[in-house]
């Protein structure tokens, strides 16, 4: 059984947080956790706005705070994020999600993220066999 303390990460495990333009993210659960996914607690800044595209890996979001919105860039679709919504990157969809107040987002991805990933440029995360 793996249990973790939200605040105790924070306050004594910052290998486990990562930072980028913008967020933050607390992984929870990684790679190396052997859950077959990554779990992670996600803030995004008020007014931020973030081009992504998982290229290598699903994702799926649940809004637990605050406001924002989804534009899926192939169909240009927006969706309000709220909490209680949940959105789901079935098909490794490019989309912009906006903060217009300080989203929290709770993540899980798979394959499981290792931890050190950052975006590259084109707003994907590299697999773990991949270059940067």
């Amino acid at each position: 059984m793996i249990v973790r303390d939200f605040n105790e990460i924070i306050e004594s495990q910052r290998d486990r947080v990562v930072a980028d333009a913008k967020w933050t993210s607390v992984r929870m659960l990684l790679a190396d956790d052997g859950m077959g996914f990554s779990f992670h607690i996600t803030f995004l800044e008020a007014g931020s706005e973030h081009t992504f595209e998982y290229k290598n890996h699903f994702e799926s979001v649940y809004c637990m705070q605050g406001s924002g919105s989804i534009t899926d860039i192939a169909t240009g679709e927006t969706h309000h994020i709220k909490p209680g919504v949940m959105y789901a990157l079935d098909k490794h969809d490019r989309h912009i999600l906006r903060a217009d107040e300080e989203l929290v987002m709770a993540c899980c991805f798979n394959p499981p993220v290792t931890g050190n990933e950052v975006h590259r440029e084109d707003g994907s995360y590299a697999l773990e066999t991949e270059t940067a």
